[in-house]
């Protein structure tokens, strides 16, 4: 099922969480008829510029593909999903490992790790190994200010809904799923995308592909999560029961209980949640503003702590982009390292081995 052909359809697989690193891939796996090539390397080893030139390459042919970009720096890709061919080529080094399941047969592994002159690499032993380690060390402080900021943002929503009509919800999605969502013969089936990450950048929000992917948008402002979370889940139960393919996006704060939002490129329909954390700027949406589901006076109890929480929530993430960044910093000075001993013009032969392989050569 094709999303579009638009320049800038850009999600992410991966983003750091409350429960640390949560990545999409093994879900891209399974997607029916998917098949992967598996690309392997070190850091500043020409991965994301492989990768790029192939997405670029597509484009100029008019291929539907996914752009797939790294959380840890959004400037750099993680992958790339060709629509068409049902087939995706991804980093599957650390953070976000995949090996194969069924070698050749359903993935192919590129690795470029060939490329690398170890003999050269080796006498800079421990300053690389110290570097890797710093890294890491970075990556986990800032996912336990994500954790602390993640805490408090899902004490906000259970604040919320102690006060919500979860029944007045349901029979709104009834009829808005009536009115927007014709029944079809076909089965219902799922994509999992990120919209939205916690990046060396800050909160990252890929809004663009939501205008490539769709003219209709519905916007539900919810400061909160409780309303927005019931209405997403009974919107994509209703959309698959109806036979759409959907593309599904976890909240990157509480992927595994969270929907923030769903896009049906067939219908050109999107529903999202509009929140702080991702503003959503389009001015032909609808709005629906959730506090209407809300019993707002005694949701007013609860005022100084939720603002406190909010106040908070947004100082922790700060704090967690500035770590970050430290480790964006850290994993640059890595690739000083590697660029200096790989071989570029094997990477190169890898590249145009890799534009046959998608027939964008």
């Amino acid at each position: 099922m094709e999303s579009s052909v638009h320049p800038s359809v850009d999600f992410f697989l991966g983003a750091t969480t409350p429960a640390g690193f949560k990545g999409y891939f093994a879900p891209l796996r399974r997607e029916p008829g998917m098949q992967l090539v598996l690309l392997k390397s070190g850091p500043g080893c020409g991965k994301s510029t492989l990768m790029k030139r192939l997405a670029r390459a597509a484009q100029d042919k008019g291929e539907p593909i996914q752009r797939i970009h790294c959380a840890s720096d959004p400037d750099s890709l993680d992958g790339v999903v060709f629509l068409r061919q049902k087939r995706a080529i991804i980093d599957a080094t650390a953070p976000h490992v995949v090996e194969p399941e069924a070698p050749g047969a359903d993935e192919r592994v590129l690795s470029l790790y060939h490329t690398i002159d170890a003999d050269a690499l080796h006498p800079h032993k421990d300053e690389v190994t110290a570097l890797f380690a710093r890294n890491q060390l970075l990556r986990s402080r800032a996912a336990r200010y994500v954790a602390s900021a993640g805490s408090l943002l899902l004490d906000s929503r259970r604040a919320e809904a102690c006060s919500a009509n979860f029944e007045k919800v349901r029979r709104y999605v009834k009829r808005l799923c009536t009115r927007l969502l014709p029944r079809t013969e076909e089965m219902g089936s799922e994509e999992l995308r990120l919209l939205s990450a916690i990046t060396p950048k800050g909160e990252v929000f890929y809004q663009g592909t939501v205008q490539a992917l769709a003219d209709k948008c519905i916007l539900f402002r919810d400061d909160y999560g409780a309303v927005s979370r019931l209405l997403l889940e009974l919107i994509r139960a209703e959309a698959l029961a109806r036979g759409y393919h959907i593309i599904t996006c976890p909240c990157a704060m509480h992927p595994e209980d969270k929907i923030d939002h769903i896009i049906i490129p067939s219908l050109r329909l999107a529903f999202l949640t509009d929140n702080r954390w991702h503003p959503v700027r389009l001015s032909a949406a609808q709005t629906v503003r959730c506090s209407r589901f809300v019993d707002r006076e005694n949701l007013s109890a609860c005022r100084a702590r939720l603002r406190f929480n909010e106040r908070a929530a947004a100082e922790l993430l700060e704090q967690a982009c500035a770590l970050m960044a430290q480790a964006k910093s850290c994993h640059d000075e890595l690739e000083t390292y590697y660029r200096t001993v790989v071989d570029f013009a094997q990477v190169d032969a890898a590249a145009a081995q890799c534009m046959e392989l998608f027939g964008v050569g």
